[in-house]
């Protein structure tokens, strides 16, 4: 079964020991166009039958054949040539990517297929950084460690950022020596069937990535509850990645969680504020706002309140809302329908709580199909308000005055995420003092959204637990053996 999309095609089949199947169950789901709302695609749509035959499969992957007997150096290499084969299959999953979520077309090319293919190299780079210690043990006897992969880690990902968000995971589980059983989100599975692919290509063996597309309730909780996964890698909203928590807590397995945010954007008097307010609108609303590290709370100093309002409201008077495909689009729809329609739920609870409506609050004129917003900017937002507490996760921002400092830090941290947060200051004192005390897992200082796969990233309080990339990204799939030789 495949779908024609431009260019690309697609295996909309399981994939799982290596190969595509249909579902067990025959069952399957068709997935729309978010941009159009028209069929794109149907895919098998698994159950946690499927889901036991691909942990299954990775189970014997890790446990025989060629994977487990890879050396370091030959681990490497093949993480550089799955990097290899994503930049050969650049233009087929940008297209993939920007079709199945209504990304543009120019960040999939730009930045989302790019970033996939460099961090397969950096953890590439990584693998023969694996090692343990010796320690001392009498005269003649030794004990030493050895760092070893966990086993089978189950990923479950997102619909904002579906490509990015399993390399996040899979990159550092395969340079550990892991296998994976991977579910991506119901809406937005295309790129990882085509990745399945690409990677099989590329030389990876038969069942160390392995990918069921099915729903939460039953695939999902079965890939959480299996005793023989012996890691969750989760990305998702806080309450889901609490209920997955609470199921793989009754097999002890590993879980790393990054949840949902509600990022606060700081702007001091003293900041550059034609920067800030570009920073701004990127922090806001950069994938229509469907971002986890979004920085959908904007916080201006009372002295630069009204300035920083009207310039962030005259960029968005200019910005390109539209076809996915098109390259001069800088916001495409929401991915889903019921994504749509939850924005539309807040814009409405804001306008009832008294926020000032600036910019946007409704459809796009002139886009009479697929699930349009328009960036929306709120402003006179109180830090009890919903719109300012809870997650909306769409290009919905709201601005609040504060006076000084403290009570800058104090609406910062008065929810309950701490995801990102960032500020705007020409004070490098007030910049680090500031910084040092935002409940955050990464803050960003005159610039948002700025990573690189050396740099961990993960969250605090009711954002989760765990961090993705950089050398802290690999720990989090490796356990430590102690080996003792009593030589005496």
């Amino acid at each position: 079964m495949t779908v024609q999309i431009d260019a690309p095609v697609v295996d909309t089949e399981l994939f799982i020991g290596g190969s595509a199947r249909p579902a067990a169950l025959g069952r399957t789901r068709v997935i729309l166009d978010p941009a159009t709302e028209e069929p794109l695609a149907e895919v098998a749509w698994g159950s946690a039958q499927d889901l036991d035959q691909a942990v299954a499969a990775a189970h014997a992957a890790f446990e025989s054949g060629p994977w487990p007997e890879l050396t370091l150096k030959e681990r490497a290499r093949l993480l550089l040539r799955i990097a290899d084969a994503i930049d050969e299959h650049a233009e087929e999953l940008a297209v993939v990517e920007s079709r199945n979520v209504g990304k543009p077309i120019a960040f999939t090319r730009g930045f989302d297929v790019p970033a996939a293919a460099e961090i397969f190299r950096y953890y590439g780079g990584l693998v023969e950084t694996i090692e343990g210690a010796a320690r001392q043990a009498g005269r003649q006897s030794l004990i030493y460690t050895r760092r070893e992969p966990l086993g089978v880690v189950g990923a479950i990902t997102p619909f904002n950022f579906p490509l990015n968000l399993i390399v996040n995971k899979l990159a550092p589980a395969l340079a550990a020596g892991n296998t994976v059983v991977h579910k991506p989100a119901d809406e937005t599975p295309l790129s990882a069937l085509l990745l399945a692919r690409v990677l099989a290509e590329a030389g990876l063996p038969a069942g160390v990535y392995n990918v069921v597309t099915g729903d939460g309730p039953n695939v999902g909780a079965r890939l959480a509850e299996h005793p023989d996964v012996r890691k969750l890698a989760f990305t998702g909203s806080s309450a889901t990645g609490k209920r997955l928590a609470a199921t793989a807590a009754g097999t002890l397995k590993r879980v790393t969680a990054e949840l949902g945010g509600k990022g606060a954007n700081i702007v001091f008097a003293d900041a550059d504020l034609d920067a800030a307010a570009q920073i701004a609108f990127q922090a806001g609303f950069f994938n229509t706002g469907q971002f986890c590290m979004s920085g959908s709370r904007l916080l201006v100093q009372r002295p630069v309140y009204q300035e920083t309002v009207d310039r962030l409201a005259g960029i968005l008077a200019h910005i390109p809302v539209g076809d996915p495909g098109d390259p001069g689009t800088v916001l495409g729809p929401l991915a889903n329908r019921a994504q749509l329609e939850k924005v539309e739920q807040y814009v409405a609870i804001a306008k009832a709580e008294g926020a000032v409506l600036r910019h946007g609050g409704g459809p796009v004129p002139g886009l009479d199909r697929g699930y349009f917003h328009a960036p929306t900017l709120f402003t006179e937002v109180a830090p009890q308000m919903r719109i300012a507490r809870e997650e909306v996760f769409g290009p919905v921002v709201t601005v609040t005055p504060f006076d000084t400092d403290e009570e800058a830090v104090a609406i910062a941290n008065s929810t309950a995420y701490g995801l990102a947060a960032g500020l705007h200051t020409a004070d490098v004192r007030r910049a680090h003092r500031v910084a040092a005390r935002l409940q955050a897992g990464i803050v960003w200082i005159n610039t948002w959204a700025m990573f690189e796969n050396t740099t961990a990233i993960g969250g605090y309080k009711d954002s989760g637990y765990g961090r993705e990339l950089g050398p802290e990204g690999l720990e989090e799939y490796l356990q430590t053996k102690t080996v003792v030789l009593n030589a005496e």
